[in-house]
């Protein structure tokens, strides 16, 4: 249990500035999450072994504005000198990736907080619902349904809305860090190594997951002779 519990503030962080913040020591400190409700254990899911999701043109028509900002924060994030600069600067995309000029959706996100601040597990995600079909190319709330269904041990509805996640914005390294965790706890240490290596290119920052690829590179790939 005690393993599962920074796996679990890992993704809260993944999801969005205001609900969590990239997971334990990758994002923000998730609000509670620490004290998730007990995990039976991993949800068999089929997952097929292909690469991840390549980004639809039509899918995600992000401002240009904020889509310079960003690629203006990615290069920051590789060059980051330090852990605190790199937290400052993941704290900015958790912030430009949360911003949205409905009303209606910062008011349902704000009540999907307050919702799973209180372990309203199910009714968190019944507003975020909302949200998604009003606004189904809302990043973060693909992202912070993905991280309730994820307390709610289902991986299989997680890791398909971390797919959607990754095609609207492939440098999610809080999704690419939540896909690491899950094919984990599933068993598929290849593909885990995979997504955690992907999410350290972009953020070389995330201290757990360098943890995480140099144990799995042992165990996958074994020690250099």
């Amino acid at each position: 249990m005690q393993q599962k519990r920074p796996a679990i503030r890992w993704f809260c962080r993944a999801g969005q500035l205001a609900l969590a913040g990239v997971m334990a020591g990758v994002l923000m400190p998730a609000v509670g999450y620490a004290q998730a409700p007990p995990r039976s254990g991993p949800q068999s899911v089929p997952f097929e072994s292909r690469d991840l999701p390549r980004p639809h043109a039509k899918l995600s028509e992000i401002p240009k504005d904020k889509v310079h900002g960003l690629d203006f924060l990615f290069g920051a994030l590789k060059v980051a000198p330090d852990e605190d600069s790199a937290r400052h600067v993941e704290a900015k995309i958790l912030a430009l990736w949360s911003r949205t000029s409905s009303d209606t959706t910062a008011l349902l996100m704000q009540r999907a907080k307050v919702a799973t601040q209180a372990r309203r597990l199910d009714v968190a995600i019944k507003l975020l619902d909302a949200v998604l079909k009003l606004h189904p190319d809302y990043i973060e709330g693909w992202s912070q349904r993905a991280t309730l269904y994820y307390m709610q041990n289902d991986y299989r509805r997680s890791l398909e809305d971390i797919e959607q996640v990754l095609i609207r914005e492939p440098r999610h390294f809080g999704a690419l860090a939540g896909l690491g965790m899950i094919m984990k706890e599933l068993g598929d240490d290849r593909r885990a190594l995979d997504a955690f290596r992907k999410a350290l290119a972009i953020d070389p920052h995330l201290a757990n997951v360098q943890e995480l690829v140099k144990t799995l590179t042992e165990k996958v790939e074994g020690r250099d002779i």
